[in-house]
C-alpha cells in the first residue's frame, strides 16, 4: 500500500513539474540542426487518426509512438501492419509492422520496425549536374524493443529502446534513443487518464562511410589522393509529451472519449493536440470514428512565409477503424485508416491491419 502511495505521489508530482516547466520548451529556433527527424512520424493509422493525442489513452502497438506506457493495455497479443504515403505525391513511402506479447499478468513486451523509402534518386556530381548515370535508393528504418508494466490498478510505466540507422550506398549513419512514459488512470469508471512521455533521448548521430570521400589529383606530380572528410555531428529529435483525456460512456456500446495533448520539442516550435474518439460496439464488430487537429505557432502563416511555418502539415486528421469479432474466443481483426492534411503536398494517408489474439 505504501509502495503504491508513494508511486502515485512521484507521478502527481512529475506531472506538476512537467507542467510548471513547459513554458521554457520548445525553440523554433533551433528547427532543422536535429537528425533522424523520421522518428517524429507516427506510422501506426490508428492514433495518427486523431493528431496523436491519445498521449494518455493509446494502448498496445499504437503506443509505442504516443506513450510506451499504454502497450501495457495489450489483452495477449497483438500483429499490426501499416503503410503510409508520406506527402501524397513526394514518392516517400512508411511501412511500419510490430508485434505486442503479454508475458504476465503485469507485463508485455514488443518489437516493432519502421522503414522509409525515397524511391529512385538520380545520382549527380559536380561535373555532371544532369544525372544520367545512375540512381541511389536512400532508407531509414528504425528498431524498437519495449517493455510496460502495470504497477498498480491506476500507475502503468514503460521503456522503449530503439535504434536508428539512415543509409545510401557508400553512406551509412547509425544511433541509439530510448522513450519512456508514465499513465495515470483514476475516476469511478477509470475513465479518466493522465500521461507523460520523454522521448527520443540519446547521444549524437554522425554518418561514415565512402561517400565521406573525395579523389584529389597533385598539380604537379599529378598523383592521386583520397580526402576523406568528416560528418559534423547532430543531435535526436527528443520531445516531452503530455496529455489527459476523459471518456463519455454513454452505454455500455456507445463511448466518446476527448483527448488533449501538449508536445514540448527541442528543436521545433511546440504543439497543442485535440483528439476526439467515437467508438460503437456492435455484437460482431466494433467501430472507431476518429478525428484531431494539432496547432504550433506559425501554422495559418502562407506557405512561402518559411520564417514562420515550419511543417508541411495544417493541423487537421481523420480516420476509421473496424474490428471485426471472429472465432470462438472472439479475436480482433481489424482496418484502420487515418488522413493527414498538409500544404503543397495532396495530404498523408495511413491504412494499416491489425490482429488481436485474446
Amino acid at each position: 500500500m505504501k509502495i503504491n502511495k508513494l508511486i502515485k505521489g512521484s507521478v502527481l508530482t512529475g506531472l506538476a513539474l512537467t507542467v510548471s516547466g513547459l513554458s521554457f520548451a520548445g525553440n523554433g529556433d533551433r528547427v532543422g540542426s536535429a537528425g533522424a527527424t523520421e522518428l517524429l512520424i507516427n506510422p501506426w493509422a490508428r492514433s495518427a487518426a486523431w493528431g496523436d493525442a491519445g498521449i494518455s489513452c493509446s494502448n498496445g502497438l499504437d503506443a509505442v509512438y504516443t506513450n510506451i506506457a499504454g502497450l501495457a493495455f495489450t489483452d495477449k497479443t497483438q500483429i499490426r501492419f501499416d503503410r503510409t504515403n508520406w506527402l501524397g505525391g513526394a514518392g516517400i513511402n512508411v511501412n511500419s509492422a510490430g508485434l505486442a506479447q503479454r508475458v504476465s499478468e503485469s507485463s508485455v513486451i514488443s518489437v516493432t520496425v519502421m522503414a522509409m523509402t525515397f524511391g529512385d534518386i538520380d545520382i549527380t556530381t559536380v561535373d555532371l549536374p544532369e544525372g544520367g548515370i545512375g540512381t541511389y535508393s536512400p532508407t531509414f528504418s528504425n528498431f524498437n524493443v519495449g517493455y510496460a508494466r502495470e504497477f498498480s490498478n491506476s500507475i502503468y510505466g514503460g521503456i522503449n529502446f530503439k535504434v536508428i540507422s539512415e543509409s545510401i550506398s557508400d553512406l551509412r549513419g547509425t544511433g541509439v534513443a530510448i522513450d519512456a512514459g508514465i499513465r495515470y488512470v483514476t475516476g469511478e469508471e477509470n475513465n479518466i487518464k493522465f500521461g507523460i512521455a520523454l522521448k527520443n533521448i540519446g547521444p549524437t548521430m554522425n554518418f561514415k562511410g565512402d561517400g565521406m570521400a573525395i579523389q584529389v589529383q597533385h598539380l604537379n606530380s599529378g598523383d592521386l589522393a583520397t580526402l576523406e572528410q568528416r560528418s559534423a555531428t547532430f543531435e535526436m529529435p527528443s520531445l516531452l509529451a503530455i496529455g489527459g483525456s476523459y471518456d463519455f460512456n454513454f452505454t455500455e456500446t456507445n463511448r466518446l472519449t476527448l483527448a488533449l495533448g501538449f508536445t514540448a520539442n527541442s528543436f521545433s516550435n511546440d504543439q497543442f493536440r485535440l483528439g476526439l474518439d467515437y467508438g460503437m460496439t456492435l455484437d460482431k464488430a466494433k467501430f472507431n470514428l476518429m478525428a484531431g487537429y494539432v496547432y504550433e505557432n506559425g501554422l495559418f502563416q502562407n506557405e512561402f512565409s518559411y520564417a514562420a511555418r515550419v511543417t508541411a502539415l495544417s493541423g487537421l486528421t481523420a480516420g476509421v477503424s473496424v474490428d471485426a469479432i471472429v472465432g470462438k474466443n472472439k479475436n480482433m481483426l481489424g482496418v484502420q485508416y487515418a488522413y493527414r492534411q498538409t500544404k503543397l503536398f495532396n495530404g498523408v494517408h495511413t491504412i494499416g491491419l491489425s490482429i488481436d489474439i485474446l
